[in-house]
């Protein structure tokens, strides 16, 4: 036998050895939670758990191969080279992964240990062949794994993609499908880039690049999951040809729940959604799945609405959509649910249910799953000449050509609605006082449509007759048309409101606290004293919590900077998140007199109320006033805690706007403290009447 058929036969050998760890790895999570064993909030077993030791002579072999590539890593990055900056991440990827998994304890098989090898090995060949100007991987097809740089913390993070043999770089764009991945608990960075390495997934279309993100861990693609979707499928496109057009979004288990929070929120950006199992809201799959009595206090529940599906769901009527479960599959309650609401909108949902199934995809409706999408491929998507899309806050502000500006309440369903007939342009509103209307070029034809003539409007006052809009723009040349409107004074008027200074929420400034971790942001640790101790004390431990949770579930390592050395530019491009009181922060201090909260030394007051300082601290979240461009938060990262952790349906934002909490109760699996009360700002960032609960 000839020596080449020999390493080929080797290599394969290798191959199937870690595709069998990877099995073991990927299969029996779903047993372990789902259960009233994890509704105990004194007893929270570890997100993901504590991995094994790794054995010393193991340990030394993986730590010379990460710091032979990391001393690569560096010398390349010493080069500034923009080409070599580039692509990069494709190789740090390997190295962070396996650090993270040595550091942090997160090796949780041995059989990880040959993976992690493979890795390094991987890494080390990549960082060769772009030192040489080689860059292999970026011609690849079939399995590729890529690397990015996050605008959340900077870190870099991995996705896969599955590239079609035949594909050709610069020629015909091809469709793009992509794929979330289910819950699994022992997955986090190694795990997942080895799994892209040797697993194609659960698709594999023809004439298709599938890409996989990791979202982050396990969030259900929520959050900085979210985010993590939306910045591997820019990296994809500036290096794939990919039609945007032709995008679907796909996923089964906690990746079929990330697929119906894309569907019904970005109804305008996939030619077709493919959710199946996972869960479309929280209370009713707490209770069923977890046997949980809920009992949230009302700002939790109604930031419920954020993900939950159901009161999005006329935006199904913008987006086809192709449902699937199991017969036998307990998860078949989130597409039952949907399709409820569904009829509730007066139409059905398209539901392909596997025949004796259970939490799995049967051949037969995986076919006819691809059969359909196929066919809804050949249209792409069209512009609409009629449109419906609900809201319940401006972080999801825009359909095809309709964009909201401004609502007369968060957290309540806000609905567009409009048809064109001839050139009358009417338009149903609920809950929205600024939109514009922008259709783009070509969507009209300048040779036989003249453009709009005349805008019906609701009245801004119930019961009032309707606006009739006349003297409006001319249709552009290109078949493009645009106009606004707001309302004021209980009348309709064209144009935004006037630019008076004032304070409005819009589109990544309407909070909640959740929301400033879904940009860059930049922890402030403070370098002074505080004026009280036990707030002092609580500020450092709970920043200490905030750095390790960051990065435990959100994968990424939080930027931080002292107070003193915060910068100009710090302020112009990251939200702030502020930690200490105006003794200790001095980023605090510098802007505490215009946030709407009187905080000295004796006294701590908001909207009506005052508390003593000495055990309280204001949590909250507010347009930095030294940048109205971006947030400051006092106090707080992202929300949800250890016990929320144990359930993606309840990893929702459990703090709204702002809240009191008394650090004199020590925080716990669900809560930061004793929340004392808590509430909303208004659209204009006020206090709002009656709007303050206690706790």
């Amino acid at each position: 036998m000839k020596s080449s058929q020999v390493f080929r036969l080797r290599v394969r050998f290798r191959q199937c050895l870690l595709a069998m760890a990877l099995a073991c790895v990927f299969t029996g999570r779903f047993a372990k939670g789902d259960g009233p064993a994890d509704n105990a909030l004194d007893n929270v077993r570890p997100i993901p758990p504590a991995g094994i030791a790794v054995p010393t002579e193991t340990r030394s072999k993986l730590e010379a191969s990460l710091k032979e590539l990391q001393e690569r890593i560096a010398a390349l990055r010493s080069r500034k080279d923009a080409a070599v900056d580039r692509l990069l991440p494709d190789v740090q990827i390997f190295s962070r992964a396996v650090d993270q998994a040595l550091r942090f304890n997160e090796f949780f098989d041995e059989r990880e240990f040959a993976g992690a090898s493979e890795l390094l090995k991987e890494g080390l060949q990549r960082a060769t062949r772009l030192e040489l100007g080689d860059p292999y991987w970026t011609k690849q097809t079939g399995l590729v794994v890529r690397g990015y740089r996050s605008k959340l913390d900077d870190t870099v993070q991995p996705y896969g993609l599955v590239i079609p043999e035949n594909y050709l770089a610069g020629g015909p764009p091809l469709r793009c499908d992509l794929w979330f991945h289910g819950r699994f608990e022992k997955v986090v960075e190694p795990q997942f880039i080895l799994q892209r390495m040797q697993n194609r997934g659960e698709i594999s279309p023809l004439r298709t690049i599938v890409l996989h993100p990791f979202g982050r861990f396990s969030n259900a693609f929520k959050f900085a999951g979210e985010v993590d979707v939306w910045e591997a499928l820019e990296h994809a496109q500036a290096n794939y040809t990919i039609d945007p057009d032709l995008i679907a979004v796909r996923g089964f288990s906690m990746g079929g729940a990330g697929a119906w929070h894309f569907a019904v929120h970005y109804p305008d950006r996939f030619f077709a959604a493919n959710p199946g199992a996972g869960f479309s809201e929280t209370p009713e799959f707490l209770r069923v799945f977890q046997s949980e009595t809920l009992a949230p206090p009302a700002w939790e529940q109604k930031l419920w609405n954020w993900y939950d599906c159901p009161g999005w769901v006329g935006n199904l009527l913008m987006i086809p959509t192709i449902a699937y479960s199991g017969e036998n599959d307990r998860q078949k309650q989130a597409a039952d649910v949907m399709a409820a609401a569904c009829e509730k909108n007066g139409f059905e949902l398209t539901h392909i249910i596997g025949p004796k199934m259970g939490h799995q995809i049967d051949p037969g409706s995986k076919a006819e799953i691809e059969r359909r999408l196929a066919l809804i491929n050949h249209d792409g998507r069209a512009i609409p000449r009629n449109l419906s899309f609900t809201t319940w806050t401006l972080r999801y502000d825009r359909c095809n050509w309709a964009q909201i500006y401004g609502l007369q309440n968060h957290w309540e369903a806000s609905r567009f609605g409009a048809t064109i007939e001839h050139d009358v342009l009417t338009v149903s509103l609920d809950n929205i006082t600024d939109f514009e209307v922008d259709f783009p070029p070509g969507t009209f034809s300048p040779s036989n449509f003249e453009g709009i003539g005349t805008i019906e409007v609701p009245a801004g006052k119930k019961g009032a007759r309707s606006q009739t809009l006349k003297d409006l723009p001319k249709l552009q040349s290109d078949g493009s048309w645009r106009y606004r409107m707001h309302l004021e004074d209980e009348t309709w008027k064209p144009g935004p409101f006037p630019a008076t200074g004032a304070l409005r929420k819009r589109h990544g400034l309407q909070g909640p606290i959740d929301d400033a971790f879904m940009e860059s942001f930049l922890f402030v640790k403070p370098t002074g004293p505080a004026r009280h101790p036990a707030v002092g004390e609580w500020a450092a431990k709970e920043l200490d919590h905030a750095i390790a949770h960051w990065r435990q579930q959100m994968r990424g390592d939080a930027r931080v900077k002292a107070d003193t050395e915060i910068t100009d530019d710090d302020i112009a491009r990251h939200n702030l998140i502020l930690w200490g009181d105006p003794g200790s922060n001095a980023v605090i201090a510098r802007i505490v007199d215009r946030l709407p909260i009187g905080w000295t030394a004796d006294t701590l007051s908001w909207a009506s109320a005052v508390a003593g300082p000495d055990r309280h601290v204001p949590v909250l979240i507010y347009p930095n006033p030294l940048n109205p461009d971006r947030y400051v938060v006092l106090n707080s990262s992202f929300t949800y805690r250890e016990y929320d952790y144990l359930n993606n349906a309840r990893q929702t934002p459990k703090l709204p706007d702002w809240a009191v909490i008394d650090v004199s109760v020590p925080p716990n699996s669900r809560w930061p403290g004793k929340v004392v009360s808590a509430g909303f700002f208004s659209e204009s960032w006020e206090w709002p009447k009656n709007e303050v609960e206690s706790r």
